[in-house]
């Protein structure tokens, strides 16, 4: 068994091990981010006071719900590409559970060209007599490439095909002007409306299958309280009623969900909110004529507010979390609803994916290291916030993906840049390595999701852990976070694992690394020059320091009363996780 587990580790390594020692004695030669836990050049730095960070193996806090299985993207047309399809298996391999895929645009009308936060499938057009003419060849490009990879929809009806919107022209945008064009208005027919949805479920339960279709999710339109729908709140709940009502004949049973809406954290959306949830529970159906509207899941969308001060990024979780608890009050205080699943269908540092760190230098963050640390503790501080409001935190969709046809690290909110791919990538993988019973974790630098929403981190760091555990296996992941991108002394921290079984005098450790110098394709690009176009050779040297690192090779630590420790720095802004196996009977 144990063989097994070295086996299993070294699988994770980026190079054999039969050429560590190759690797070790050559590191000094060259700046590749290899797997043997080489360091790119970066400057030495201080070390503070050591932290202790304690998890106790024996103590149970609850389940671990894969909350972080969820992401989302505006451009449909980008699922199918090289680069989108390369993702996609990316994906799929981050944890043994499903992800969940959530895009804009499937009713778009035009020619199936991506670009900037826009895409379209044409599924919908008329003929010259006024007849709906189907067609779901890009459509299925979509949905096949999610089946490929076992990847479940979440599927957004939405936006308006161009023979059915009451908008004005133009119809397509030109982003990021004129953004909120005719594929925002209300339809002009609700009936045409409702057969499209109709027949679009239809062909996806005929291609797909009942068994595979019956797992999916189902939403209606995007952000109805701002700019994306240009109709009034009862209008979109006529939309939301006749829409659900369409899937429900073809799909009976099938999950159906929204509004996703904006973060409740101002009053405007946490009305919308509000008006829609006493719409489910209380109001006329526009479909069927009676009381209430079917909701299985609930979802709206929080998002923070990076801000460029002095010279560097500075974070803006407050913001975020107190959109998240806002809506999560509302969903508690809502007797009809409060048990029902939240979905946060974008979960973001800021609202713009598709805006550049060269035309918002605050957007810097989404190049390094930052971008996953921070991901990490805002997943976290929300399945704390959901745990004391009481709610159902089921998912938190990240809106990222990939962009084709932009350059190299041009700061777009992605997960991967022509293939390559970026830090908060590793943070994900390293999330999907966690068991699903969560575990009592103490850290001597922590500080209170409660503090975080309401002052951010801008004093010391937050200094935590999340700990989980599986079969003979505990997995500890630490985070150095703060708001302020500036250099910064690492950390010492003490890890002390106690709890394992009484018998045990051996664990192997694995320990895996995401900071400015490790698991970072990033820092290797900068450090090549920041190349327009990579040479073959260093697109392949990108590529591995693209992957997730391990740090060195497995080892075995001492076991004593059922407690093993292990000293390590943590540089701010970084990840590490580590992983504990054993084989005791």
């Amino acid at each position: 068994m144990m063989r097994e587990i070295k086996l299993e580790a070294e699988k994770r390594m980026k190079v054999p091990r039969r050429i560590l020692f190759i690797a070790a004695m050559i590191s000094a030669l060259t700046p590749v981010n290899s797997n043997v836990g080489q360091a790119l050049s970066t400057p030495v730095t201080k070390v503070r006071p050591t932290v202790t960070i304690e998890v106790d193996a024996s103590k149970p806090s609850g389940p671990l719900p894969r909350i972080w299985s969820y992401f989302g993207y505006d451009e449909p047309n980008f699922t199918y590409s090289a680069n989108g399809k390369k993702l996609l298996k990316e994906l799929a391999q981050l944890s043994p559970v499903p992800i969940y895929l959530r895009t804009h645009n499937l009713f778009t009308s035009g020619d199936g060209t991506g670009s900037l936060k826009w895409g379209s499938t044409n599924a919908y057009t008329e003929d010259p007599r006024g007849q709906p003419v189907y067609d779901w060849t890009i459509v299925d490009r979509i949905f096949d490439a999610y089946q490929e990879v076992g990847a479940r929809p979440l599927v957004e009806i939405g936006f308006m095909p161009e023979a059915l919107t009451t908008g004005p022209p133009p119809y397509r945008h030109n982003f990021p002007k004129d953004f909120a064009t005719g594929w925002s208005y209300p339809p002009k027919d609700y009936v045409k409306w409702a057969e499209l949805v109709s027949q679009f479920a239809k062909h996806l339960r005929e291609r797909y299958g009942v068994a595979a279709v019956k797992m999916w999710l189902w939403e209606v339109w995007n952000e109805p309280d701002i700019f994306y729908w240009h109709g009034t709140p009862e209008e979109y709940f006529q939309l939301y009623d006749v829409s659900a009502d369409a899937i429900r004949r073809v799909l009976p049973g099938a999950s159906i969900g929204g509004p996703d809406s904006t973060g409740p954290g101002n009053l405007r959306a946490a009305n919308f909110l509000r008006l829609f949830l006493d719409h489910c529970a209380h109001g006329k159906n526009y479909a069927t004529g009676k009381t209430g509207a079917p909701l299985d899941f609930i979802s709206f969308h929080p998002k923070g507010s990076p801000e460029w001060v002095d010279g560097h990024v500075r974070m803006g979780p407050s913001e975020q979390l107190k959109a998240i608890d806002a809506g999560f009050k509302i969903v508690g205080n809502t007797p009809e609803w409060r048990n029902t699943p939240i979905i946060l269908g974008e979960n973001d540092p800021e609202g713009c994916a598709a805006c550049s760190a060269k035309e918002r230098p605050q957007n810097a963050y989404r190049n390094e290291s930052l971008y996953g640390a921070y991901t990490v503790v805002i997943l976290d501080c929300a399945m704390k916030l959901a745990k004391e409001d009481g709610v159902n935190l089921q998912g938190s969709v990240t809106w990222a993906f990939q962009f084709d046809g932009q350059p190299y690290f041009e700061g777009l909110r992605e997960l991967t840049t022509n293939g390559i791919d970026k830090p908060v990538l590793n943070a994900f993988r390293m999330l999907g390595l966690l068991g699903e019973t969560r575990l009592t974790v103490t850290s001597g630098a922590a500080i209170s999701v409660r503090e975080i929403e309401q002052k951010g981190v801008t004093a010391q760091p937050d200094l935590d852990a999340v700990a989980a555990r599986k079969e003979k296996e505990v997995e500890v992941l630490v985070v150095n976070y703060h708001d302020h991108d500036v250099p910064s002394d690492a950390t010492a921290v003490d890890l002390i694992l106690k709890g394992l079984p009484a018998r045990l005098d051996r664990a192997l450790v694995e320990q895996y690394r995401l900071d400015a110098t490790h698991s970072n394709a990033y820092t290797l690009w900068k450090q090549m020059g920041q190349p327009l176009q990579p040479t073959s050779e260093q697109y392949e040297r990108l590529e591995i320091a693209g992957r997730l690192e391990m740090e060195g090779p497995p080892d075995w630590a001492r076991v004593v009363d059922g407690t093993v420790r292990r000293a390590f720095s943590q540089p701010r802004e970084g990840l590490s996780l580590f992983l504990f196996k054993w084989d005791a009977k």
